[in-house]
């Protein structure tokens, strides 16, 4: 179970000019030498000015840090990487937070240093409330990639799973607090790490030193800095074993590094791997048998930012958490915030009966951020609203509606990605030459070392996808004029269905949910339905838009068809060879697959980002985030069970047939 950060961010004391946590009663840094500290304690301390240097041009290099505090250490590696590698390399940062500083207040501890000024505006300008869970950032055009890790450190380290190059041992003092420093955090330093990781901290305590020691690091002490006697420099001389895991879980590793990607695809899916891509560094070519991106279920004019989290940690709570905080830094950087394009209006998740009541309580009684996810009564949420509510519950301050096809033509319109319209794909062959021939239905190729297929149900056509349960899933809104009595509402309202305010002078109210229904078609009963539901939902609002006056049958509308899965849960990863699995694993036991250390028979640079259904503004940037780490060989900001949940080739898997003698994987093992 993931500890839950604070309900409000932690406030900041200023005593001489340093930043002092409320909590512990410590300094983040000291004013007068915390960025000559963080530079000589943690950069020369890793050698990092030299072996940035160093790489070759399209090499990355991973950092993790076990405290990110205000980013000041993070800032400092960002800037010596830019300043020290070669242009086309990366840099990929890891870090853990269990209380991330409010915007106000980071930006009063990073702006005493304006010699980070560039580094710190990016930061600000990406930065919001964050909830439990992993949250990817990118910075200077992908060159640069952070990925946050808020909560409990001893908890999110058991999740992660990747190699560090280099270590930053950070937090505060283990007099303050004692988690950072202990043997459990130190076992997961040691297990993420291999021969010759190294590692830095300003911390010298002996029990920091006995603990590093037993963990497989080397240390030895050096000069301070400042007030700081001394410091600790090591490196990692025997790794702790990673736990047991089923080979096909582990992520493949890439030959070569790939330059050249195509995605099947131009709904959101698809652009935002292209747009993920693209930003890794590859040539991104996307193939859409549409003549324009964002026909289909990415094409409504307004699509609400819902996410309907569990008050249990589910995979799909998780992914979609986490989703929409990625959905909400891409879409601040990537559109105006005008009412257009998007907005950031949030929605009011209305508990409108006592099951919905109960639900909204269990939710509203976690630990969530305030600005993130907050309770209100009926009283703040027709404030919040601008129309009369008859009923509370959950107001999700970072949430809202998207204009879908600006939103894809904006990831489209990245340098790196070209489009292809009317382009239909037919099949999909391994290259005699290595990576991917891609055959279109007018007789031409295209070739790629990475392809994703991205473009819904139709990915069932090709050989590799053939087998996967996905299933269409209809769904209608309803587009209605608004009046001048419903234009004051202002923010979104979610229960059964949603209703948005009005877009170009029109309300969107929807969605129906018709499992195995590939209908394409509008459907003057579906319009009762949503009208109906807005009634239950918001009685002002309905008497507002005069719909007992209107004939269902002249209400305007759009349908579309989503694609599942039968856990509800996206495809997205990379693609296993399905015969290969079985005929490789089949009948042994699961202890036997687990030490099992050969790759699994993966298709080499083949992933899938699919099954999104009515959620797929809020996952797929997130999902493109993996998809892009996996194909470059970078940490995936997905935590381990996550990952496990939405992997492409988890029914196949649970498919296999064991020996009687070993328990079969549980349906749920890997949510």
């Amino acid at each position: 179970m993931i500890t839950a950060p604070p309900r409000d961010p932690p406030r900041l004391d200023w005593v001489d000019g340093q930043p002092v946590s409320r909590a512990c009663g410590d300094v983040y840094f000291s004013r007068d030498g915390g960025l000559d500290q963080a530079r000589e304690v943690f950069v020369a301390g890793n050698d990092l000015r030299a072996r940035f240097a160093a790489m070759s041009p399209h090499a990355r290099f991973h950092i993790a840090e076990t405290g990110f505090g205000t980013g000041l250490a993070f800032l400092c590696a960002w800037q010596t990487f830019v300043g020290h590698a070669p242009a086309t390399a990366r840099l990929d940062f890891t870090s853990t937070e269990i209380a991330p500083l409010a915007t106000d207040e980071l930006a009063a501890a990073l702006g005493l240093f304006p010699e980070l000024a560039r580094e710190t505006q990016a930061l600000l300008a990406a930065w919001s409330a964050l909830p439990t869970g992993t949250h990817p950032f990118t910075f200077d055009g992908g060159r640069v990639r952070l990925m946050l890790w808020v909560g409990d450190a001893r908890d999110t380290l058991v999740d992660a799973r990747f190699v560090a190059d280099a270590w930053f041992l950070d937090g505060f003092a283990p007099s303050a607090d004692a988690t950072l420093w202990d043997a459990a955090t130190f076992a997961h330093v040691s297990r993420l790490s291999r021969v010759g990781t190294t590692c830095a901290t300003w911390c010298v305590a002996g029990d920091v030193r006995r603990g590093l020691a037993t963990a497989g690091f080397e240390v030895e002490r050096l000069p301070g800095f400042g007030r700081k006697r001394e410091r600790l420099r090591g490196i990692c001389r025997q790794p702790a074993a990673a736990a047991p895991m089923l080979p096909w879980r582990r992520a493949p590793v890439p030959a070569r590094a790939p330059r050249t990607a195509v995605v099947v695809g131009a709904g959101i899916a698809g652009a935002t791997c292209a747009h993920a891509l693209a930003q890794a560094g590859l040539a991104v070519r996307v193939l859409e048998r549409a003549p324009r991106p964002a026909t289909g279920a990415s094409g409504h004019a307004v699509a609400a930012l819902h996410i309907r989290p569990s008050a249990h940690a589910t995979a799909l709570t998780r992914l979609a958490v986490a989703g929409l905080a990625t959905t909400w830094r891409s879409l601040r950087t990537q559109l105006p915030d005008d009412g257009v394009a998007w907005s950031s209006c949030g929605l009011l998740a209305l508990a409108t009966d006592a099951d919905a009541r109960t639900r909204a309580a269990a939710l509203a009684a976690q630990a969530w951020p305030r600005a993130f996810l907050r309770a209100v009564d009926a009283a703040e949420a027709s404030a919040l609203a601008g129309l009369p509510l008859a009923h509370g519950g959950l107001f999700h301050a970072q949430a809202g509606w998207v204009h879908g096809p600006a939103w894809i033509a904006a990831l489209l319109a990245h340098p790196a990605v070209q489009v292809e319209v009317a382009c239909g794909v037919v099949r999909i062959d391994a290259a005699v030459d290595g990576g991917w021939c891609v055959a279109l239905a007018s007789g031409d190729t295209r070739q790629a070392d990475v392809v994703v297929i991205a473009n819904a149900l139709d990915a069932a056509t090709f050989a590799p996808a053939a087998a996967w349960p996905l299933a269409p899933l209809r769904g209608q809104v309803t587009h209605v004029v608004a009046t001048p009595a419903s234009a004051p509402l202002r923010t979104v309202l979610c229960g059964e269905r949603y209703a948005t305010p009005a877009r170009a002078g029109t309300h969107v109210v929807g969605a129906t949910f018709d499992a195995r229904d590939a209908g394409g078609d509008v459907r003057a009963a579906d319009h009762v339905r949503n009208v109906e539901a807005l009634r239950a939902l918001a009685p002002a609002l309905h008497a507002a838009l005069a719909l007992d006056d209107r004939d269902a049958a002249t209400l305007d509308g759009r349908a579309a068809v989503r694609c599942v899965t039968p856990d509800h849960l996206p495809m997205v990863g990379a693609v296993l060879d399905r015969a290969a699995l079985h005929a490789r694993y089949g009948g042994r036991p699961r202890t036997a697959l687990e030490r099992d250390s050969a790759p699994a028979p993966w298709h080499p640079g083949l992933f899938v980002s699919v099954a999104h259904g009515g959620r797929g503004f809020v996952t797929a940037a997130l999902a493109a985030d993996h998809v892009a780490a996996l194909a470059v060989g970078a940490p995936t900001a997905l935590p381990e069970p996550v990952a496990a949940a939405v992997d492409p080739n988890r029914f196949d898997a649970r498919g296999l047939k064991q020996r009687r003698a070993v328990p079969a994987a549980r349906d749920d093992e890997a949510r």
